[in-house]
């Protein structure tokens, strides 16, 4: 999209397309027919069509996405609101006046900062900046925000006690930075930076090496309602003190390195329940700490399942009634299903190389209920755990 064709929908005529076209959800079935007569209206009528497009996807991240302008690889980078809501928390906290928004896309995070402080939002792409601007008025906080179309490269220091930093982790073809020496700026952009402001924080791929991770920083890692979503490095005032943190939305629910145990968490087969974790309990490696709270054990030194002779209501883990465990063999396991009914199946897998399709196909399943398998090891051998999930 260009400038022109964002003001374009910011104008009155603009604004009754987008309304108008938005009465109807757009579907595969009727693309054609709304954009040609869309066509019939306006030389903007792909600008129109794409904005009520990604409106209707943004809606799973914004609760005012209806009213917001996006680019699709903007919104595809974009952080969910809850989590920006979140970590805008964390700067409001540490008492926050003036927060950076470097890389600040269409305004993701600024539209949450905006609520606790004045926000600078810095992008190279002006249309991002004027988009980042309108959705952050459209969330009330417009007079806080102030675009500046920059080069984060070539950026001088600037008038604020905090940074945000979200650099580019994904190229034009939209495909993800591996290495963090990748990013747009590169993450050791940063150290610079942080002579000018010791407060700051990055947002990171959740899948970042622990050895790239600053010495220096706390790391986060974030999902949503199970999902992984963002990794976080917060320096100076912004940390909170531990050295790791796992922490789940929408609760807030949060795991950290001060959990862990003095002692190794000891193995055993699995008992009466099984637990899996969540996967930012995994990613933070508090594995361990979780099994502290839940006086759990593992089943295996390398696989982040827990097990434990009663239940404990916990947001850090799903949790299973375990039936059977049975070393791994195709026609023992196929016979044991269908002797029991079992013809329809939920299959994990933590350590095992085989394939859960393949497998649910080799096993030829018959019968009405339903159990979950879990592919694993238990003690260095693999095995089948066969259980059922508790509401």
């Amino acid at each position: 999209m260009t400038l022109e064709e964002l003001y374009f929908l910011l104008s009155p005529v603009g604004e009754r397309l987008l309304r108008e076209t938005a009465v109807t959800p757009i579907t595969p079935d009727n693309h054609l027919h709304i954009a040609s007569q869309l066509r019939q209206q306006t030389d903007y009528a792909q600008a129109v069509l794409e904005t009520v497009l990604l409106r209707q996807q943004a809606a799973v991240k914004f609760s005012r996405a209806g009213q917001m302008f996006f680019t699709r690889p903007a919104l595809e980078q974009a952080s969910a609101e809850v989590v920006a809501v979140y970590r805008a928390g964390r700067f409001a906290a540490a008492g926050a006046r003036h927060v950076a928004d470097l890389g600040c896309g269409i305004g993701g995070d600024a539209l949450a900062l905006a609520a606790h402080a004045e926000v600078t939002g810095v992008d190279w792409d002006g249309v991002r900046v004027a988009m980042a601007q309108e959705n952050v008025r459209v969330y009330g906080h417009g007079d806080r925000f102030h675009p500046l179309q920059a080069d984060l490269l070539e950026l001088t220091p600037l008038p604020v006690d905090a940074l945000f930093f979200d650099p580019a982790r994904r190229d034009e073809r939209g495909r993800r930075f591996r290495a963090v020496a990748d990013y747009q700026p590169p993450l050791h952009w940063i150290h610079r930076w942080r002579t000018w402001v010791g407060e700051t924080a990055v947002k990171v791929s959740p899948a970042i090496a622990y050895e790239d991770i600053p010495d220096d920083a706390e790391v986060e890692f974030i999902s949503v309602q199970g999902e992984m979503k963002d990794g976080m490095l917060w320096f100076g005032g912004l940390r909170s003190g531990a050295q790791r943190q796992a922490t789940l939305l929408p609760g807030g629910h949060t795991l950290t390195t001060a959990a862990l145990p003095t002692e190794p968490v000891p193995l055993s087969t699995p008992r009466a329940y099984l637990y899996e974790p969540d996967k930012a309990v995994i990613r933070a490696h508090l594995v361990e700490a979780l099994a502290a709270q839940l006086q759990a054990v593992k089943i295996d030194t390398g696989i982040a399942y827990l097990t434990a002779d009663t239940r404990q209501e916990t947001p850090f883990a799903r949790c299973f009634a375990v039936e059977d465990v049975l070393p791994f063999q195709l026609k023992r396991l196929r016979h044991y299903l269908r002797e029991r009914g079992i013809g329809q199946v939920t299959i994990k897998k933590r350590g095992s190389a085989l394939e859960p399709e393949q497998l649910r196909r080799q096993l030829r399943l018959q019968g009405d209920a339903h159990r979950v398998l879990f592919l694993t090891f238990v003690r260095g051998e693999t095995a089948v755990i066969v259980g059922q999930a508790i509401p």
